[in-house]
């Protein structure tokens, strides 16, 4: 029977590291390969489907290198290599010819190029002595109608690192991730006049992750069963580097077309599906954090909720049951980004121990519910708080019974008007007393885990293109 626990287990490890990485792992890389031309990414078709341009620009770039002055992390002393590709310019010269809106030239070597120039006309005019044939001249060389500059400005490495593993009875796995970040600046400049003529940035992020599984088992007496298998994924910096790049190119022609510092073939694409979507991604854009995490204010100010719930006793009585409870929650917070909110809560309940307790309660607290993170569609919460319960059955004043409430729990918007949270709460009695007897040096209590359903009103935030037009 453990044996066949184990191999399930094993079985089951081995299934979740393929599904969380099949690509690399089963396409390893066994032979040599030969040259193949360098991969092309999803931003770089973006970059093709740019509109037609009236008249490509000619454009110059000097240098557009890496300005962080970055090594490679290194777990094992100083490396003296860059984290960062020293070949930006190229990766600009080329998404310049891609996007079929400039015209690029020749300006990072520029010494070698007139010192070539210089080899042609001696060879020209020595030829022309020998010959006596006149020989045509150079045609001049292009001058710029903007110089474009920037660089590689950032590159921060654990972003975000984490990772999660499991071992059991020898078998087990795990896995790592971490996430770095690159961005480019990139500037537009008149040749004729100095001006910056628009200035863009993009980032993008750089994924490496490492799955393994193993097992370590005796199978029998003197029979040791030893298995590892796994992967590690870097996503290649220069790919990033290209991707940045690239958009950056994108995002200037689109700005320039808006600012009416180009213009397009046809004039329709000025407010053509691609300029929409661009438009589009930049309100976007507003709304999402350094994390990528999309963030406005989603609630209202005003949550009316209902709950249901599974009690557990906690008293004198042994042998506690598990039942049921319901909650009216009416939520109230003075604007819709504040973490903190006010709820009162008004329900019923019942508790039963055994065959000899079972009683029906009503409640109203007052509580205060704090959401870590108020502008995201999950976030944990927080709550705290004290009212007064009331036995089902009796009218009597006496028989209120005061409580402290903590709890913490997780709420999920479906819509920004929508709210599904779980949670469990603890309610503490300030009397030992709430099943009738006294017994023992601590007060009664109940555990209650919750599903709730939220409807918000008032005031909630309105999506990044709305806001913009306004």
């Amino acid at each position: 029977m453990l044996r066949l626990l184990c191999r399930r287990l094993l079985l089951g490890i081995l299934a979740v590291s393929g599904v969380a990485g099949c690509a690399p792992y089963f396409h390893q890389p066994f032979s040599a390969e030969k040259a193949r031309l360098g991969a092309e990414v999803r931003a770089n078709q973006e970059l093709r489907g740019l509109p037609q341009p009236k008249e490509r620009i000619v454009a110059a770039v000097y240098k557009f290198r890496d300005q962080t002055g970055q090594y490679k992390p290194s777990q094992n002393g100083s490396s003296f290599s860059t984290a960062i590709t020293q070949g930006g310019t190229s990766i600009l010269l080329r998404a310049l010819e891609e996007s079929r809106w400039f015209n690029p030239i020749e300006r990072e070597n520029l010494g070698n190029l007139l010192n070539e120039r210089k080899i042609i006309r001696s060879s020209r005019a020595e030829y022309q002595e020998q010959t006596g044939q006149r020989q045509p001249n150079l045609p001049s060389l292009l001058f710029a109608g903007i110089i474009l500059e920037g660089g590689i400005v950032s590159y921060d490495a654990n972003v975000i690192t984490g990772g999660a593993g499991l071992r059991y009875f020898g078998a087990g796995a795990s896995g790592q991730y971490r996430q770095d970040r690159v961005t480019v600046y990139l500037r537009a400049i008149s040749t004729s006049t100095g001006e910056i003529l628009k200035t863009v940035y993009t980032s993008k992020t750089i994924l490496s992750q490492q799955v393994d599984a193993s097992l370590f088992r005796f199978v029998n007496f003197k029979r040791l069963l030893e298995t590892e298998t796994g992967f590690t994924y870097n996503e290649p910096t220069e790919m990033a580097v290209k991707e940045a790049i690239e958009k950056a190119v994108e995002a200037l022609v689109y700005e320039g077309i808006q600012e009416q510092l180009w213009a397009p073939q046809n004039e329709t694409d000025r407010n053509g599906p691609s300029m929409v979507a661009y438009q589009q991604e930049k309100w976007e854009n507003q709304d999402i954090d350094v994390l990528g995490r999309v963030q406005h204010d989603r609630r209202g100010t005003v949550g009316i909720g209902l709950s249901a719930a599974t009690v557990r006793y906690n008293g004198d009585f042994s042998n506690p049951q598990l039942r049921g409870g319901a909650e009216l929650t009416i939520r109230y917070a003075r604007s819709v980004e504040h973490k903190l909110s006010a709820a009162v809560n008004i329900g019923r309940f019942e508790l039963a121990a055994g065959d000899f307790y079972r009683e029906t309660f009503n409640y109203a607290e007052l509580c205060g519910h704090y959401r870590l993170f108020p502008r995201d569609r999950v976030t944990p919460y927080l709550l705290a708080g004290g009212g007064v319960s009331s036995r089902g059955q009796s009218t009597d004043i006496r028989a209120v019974l005061g409580h402290v409430t903590t709890g913490l729990g997780v709420e999920f918007l479906p819509t920004d008007r929508l709210g599904l949270s779980v949670g469990i709460d603890n309610h503490y009695y300030f009397t030992d007393k709430l099943d009738r007897i006294k017994l023992g040096k601590y007060n009664d209590s109940y555990w209650a885990a919750k599903a709730s359903i939220v409807f918000y009103l008032g005031r909630s935030g309105m999506p990044a293109p709305n806001r913009a037009r306004r």
